[in-house]
């Protein structure tokens, strides 16, 4: 089986460890608590710590069991606890790849964090993320999303979970097994809705409010933020979402989890009645499977040729009734606002995670060659328009650009269109547009604006560390990305208290419109730009891409 050799460009360059592990240069390091915090939530008591201001508690559980007989399965009802149980450290991821600090992955992996300024019965508004890596890799303890400093110094509740991913998470039975395995392709997302049922059941104990939530992920985070503002099961329990760089504008159809399902069964020589079998195989074994399957994008292109297989949300048209966007944006969420958007340069982490110096080499020649065998006859076209509208750029600026707006881009602005013309709750429209001077590997070419160093900056971790200018993996060294880093964090956390985003050093953010279309390029100093990339939209449109 090679299901990979059918991939196109995008899945190619993986979103498997798009914003999973970044090292932790320049966030604050664990210190030593200034003291415990006990709190009684529905199950029993549990203990966190306080320090600096803040109130952290880890690993808490939010549902049962997965394990064993409920592999595949919704989670057995939680047990409750006596005395009192430590939330001191992080729960397990799902099963992937060992992650450096934390436990280690396991099929029980339902687990969440809450950091909070003080359980003191006030209602803040709530962020709830969901973390990067596509569908498959990832978990709720990476430290560049760390929420201390949201809570600390923008007055909000942040929570964060871990969940099923890949195989175990979004392996779809439901045509095979019983009906206890129904809405097993979406495994993944309904336990991050288990997630916001906890939020709702529990978080007023935690000085957060359960009636002002806001739901926000990147990458693979926004793929499912994207289903979760379309699901019936997790609309009762938010108020209002964003988007970012993972613009989930389609999902697996049923036909390509069928598909991906008989060829998983057809590896292990295992028939469809025997289906059963796959409940007493290791994980560690099924991870090799999984790992035999590229990742699954969050933006997915509708392209009838394209044979899609691999783990994700599937529209099972039950737990996930439709597209999140396709052909409209879900009624079900036409009042609750949105921001939607996508840092300039998301090309560059690819590059610099499959380790590409080449393309920083090339002339306009090399990079037509390099395009068209995704482009075909459009791809001079293409990169005409680019270099009519960016006149001093170099071929790989050109290049970076093309592969950045198609990544995530089109489908930010594609769902922008869809929300405004609901006539409901307003869209806002963003890039994240601070530049790093750091230099991708093996090449004088600066990282520019990447895909995933946002998550640094909206958590406000970048910041200086005991008061020393300490570099960050991605953001880089110059001070100037703390006032980015403070902009991005004081917009998102106004969203969360008012449902639109503001700062004091930024200008009036107005919500997406097809007359203006404005944009909040988010940077040291913010602005709003009317009809950006307005000739380069206009060729992706006549060309069937938006």
């Amino acid at each position: 089986m090679n299901p990979i050799d059918r991939r196109d460009f995008l899945a190619k360059l993986s979103l498997t460890t798009a914003a999973l592990y970044i090292p932790n240069y320049g966030f604050s390091s664990f210190k030593k608590q200034d003291e415990f915090i006990d709190v009684e939530i529905a199950h029993g008591k549990i203990r966190g710590a306080r320090n600096e201001g803040v109130n952290a508690f880890k690993g808490i559980p939010y549902a049962g069991r997965v394990s064993g007989d409920r592999r595949f399965r919704r989670p057995a009802p939680l047990e409750s606890w006596t005395g009192v149980r430590d939330a001191l450290q992080l729960g397990a991821p799902t099963i992937q790849s060992p992650r450096q600090n934390e436990p280690a992955p396991s099929e029980d992996c339902l687990f969440l964090n809450v950091w909070t300024p003080a359980n003191d019965n006030k209602k803040r508004p709530v962020m709830f993320y969901s973390h990067g890596g596509g569908y498959v890799t990832g978990s709720a303890g990476s430290n560049g999303q760390d929420g201390s400093n949201l809570a600390r110094n923008f007055d909000v509740v942040v929570v964060e979970t871990n969940h099923r991913l890949g195989l175990l998470g979004f392996l779809y039975l439901d045509e095979i097994a019983g009906s206890e395995y129904k809405g097993s392709g979406n495994n993944g997302m309904l336990d991050i809705v288990d997630g916001l049922k906890w939020v709702n059941e529990n978080i007023s104990q935690f000085g957060g409010d359960p009636d002002n939530v806001m739901i926000f992920g990147e990458s693979g985070g926004g793929g499912k933020t994207s289903c979760l503002y379309t699901m019936p099961d997790a609309s009762p329990y938010f108020n209002k979402a964003s988007i970012e760089s993972g613009p989930g504008v389609r999902m697996m159809t049923k036909e390509n989890a069928v598909e991906t399902t008989a060829i998983l069964l057809k590896e292990l020589n295992i028939s469809t009645s025997d289906w059963r079998k796959l409940l007493s195989i290791s994980a560690g074994d099924l991870l090799t499977l999984q790992n035999k399957f590229s990742p699954v994008p969050p933006f997915i292109e509708e392209n009838p040729n394209r044979k899609l297989t691999g783990f994700g949300p599937v529209v099972d048209g039950v737990a996930l009734p439709h597209h999140p966007f396709d052909p409209t944006a879900p009624a079900i969420s036409k009042n609750k606002p949105l921001l939607v958007g996508w840092n300039e340069d998301e090309y560059n982490f690819f590059a610099w995670q499959s380790k590409d110096t080449e393309t920083f080499k090339l002339d306009f020649d090399g990079i037509e060659k390099k395009l068209e065998p995704r482009y075909g006859e459009n791809t001079k076209r293409i990169i005409d328009v680019y270099r009519k509208s960016r006149s001093k750029a170099s071929a790989p600026d050109i290049f970076v650009a093309i592969s950045s707006i198609t990544m995530m881009g089109l489908g930010s602005v594609k769902i922008a269109e869809k929300k405004n013309e609901q006539n409901g709750a307003p869209v806002y429209l963003y890039n994240f547009g601070y530049k790093s001077e750091t230099k991708i590997p093996g090449t004088d070419y600066p990282m520019g604006t990447p895909h995933a160093m946002d998550i640094s900056f909206k958590f406000n971790n970048e910041v200086p560390s005991n008061g020393s200018n300490t570099g960050s993996f991605f953001g880089g060294n110059r001070p100037e990305r703390f006032t980015a880093s403070h902009n991005f964090a004081e917009l998102w956390t106004t969203f969360a208290h008012t449902g639109k985003p503001a700062a004091v050093n930024a200008p009036e953010w107005p919500a997406y419109n097809l007359q203006t279309r404005p944009m909040m390029r988010i940077d040291t100093q913010c602005e709003v730009i009317n009809n950006r990339y307005s000739e380069e939209l206009a060729m992706w449109r006549s060309i069937g891409k938006l």
